[in-house]
């Protein structure tokens, strides 16, 4: 054998395409790259599961209904219209009846719902014996709790646009489609009315992110899906009772939901930007604050218990 046949005979030995010892390498690292492209937990994967489950389509489901709802009871009722709240004026077009619907869930079906997306995502694994065996999968704590999050978000921006676009519908059919009246006497017409409504969508939606930072902290904390859903609720009513504490003064203002009714603003014939952008940067500060929070715990929180 030649030097320059020894020396090929060896690289190709070290290279792994002779010998066992380097099939055995590259069968490892096939099984590393396998192990790196894998991405267990995918987020529409979590997605179906939030969908298929009975609280999702029963929360969404009374959405739906509530517009019907409204209109049955409008309907037992005389047929006076006029006045200068928005009950008043919701029997005027679809579009006040939208603005209606909007009004009359903004503070606590959409509360309850954004609870619901939120707290109830871990404890449920937890309670179902399944939280552990994810994150052994392997899923790490920080990519489960972002699966969830974002699932929750998502489906609270659904409901928040969902609501007042088939209130708009079912309102237009039922009282026609005349164009939005506020109650201070100002209107505005459909081409104008149109962004308006989506932009107070928009505020009520960044106004639950609040909300559901404080149901998936507690969610984290506990594994019953009921306290951390009636948590975050119990949180929101008693910060409403509080601003309703004149001696408290300024520091109303940063209560969670004291800036609930800021989506009003958009249908202003000015729109009201400073209470809209107030409202943004609480709701962004508590929802950062305790979603941070949220991730800090549930990377240290004890599975097993």
């Amino acid at each position: 054998m030649t030097p320059s046949t020894a020396r090929t005979s060896r690289t190709d030995r070290t290279d792994g395409t002779d010998g066992t010892d380097g099939t055995e390498r590259g069968g490892e690292q096939r099984r590393s790259d396998g192990a790196r492209r894998a991405k267990p937990l995918r987020w529409r994967v979590e997605l179906g599961r939030q969908i298929g489950r009975r609280r999702t389509a029963w929360g969404f489901g009374l959405l739906l209904a509530l517009p019907l709802i409204l209109v049955g009871a409008f309907s037992l009722g005389d047929d006076g219209s006029g006045g200068g709240r928005f009950v008043d004026l919701a029997r005027e077009g679809g579009a006040n009846f939208a603005v209606f619907c909007l009004f009359a869930s903004s503070d606590f079906l959409l509360v309850i719902l954004a609870a619901l997306f939120a707290g109830d995502a871990v404890p449920s694994e937890a309670s179902w014996s399944s939280l552990r065996y994810l994150l052994v999968a392997p899923v790490s704590r920080a990519r489960l709790l972002t699966s969830k999050l974002v699932v929750a978000l998502g489906s609270t921006v659904l409901a928040a646009f969902l609501l007042p676009a088939w209130a708009l519908l079912v309102g237009g059919v039922a009282y026609g489609w005349t164009s939005y009246s506020s109650p201070v006497g100002t209107s505005l017409e459909w081409a104008e009315f149109l962004p308006r409504l989506a932009l107070a969508a928009a505020v009520v939606a960044i106004n639950l992110v609040q909300v559901i930072g404080i149901a998936l902290l507690i969610g984290t904390l506990n594994d019953a899906p009921l306290g951390a859903v009636g948590g975050a609720v119990l949180v929101t009513i008693v910060a409403s009772i509080l601003d309703t504490i004149e001696q408290l003064g300024d520091l109303r203002h940063a209560l969670p939901m004291h800036y609930s009714r800021a989506w009003v603003r958009a249908l202003s014939p000015d729109i009201g930007w400073t209470d809209i952008q107030l409202s943004a940067l609480w709701s962004l500060i508590y929802g950062l604050v305790t979603i941070a929070l949220a991730y800090w715990w549930f990377r240290r929180k004890d599975i097993l218990s």
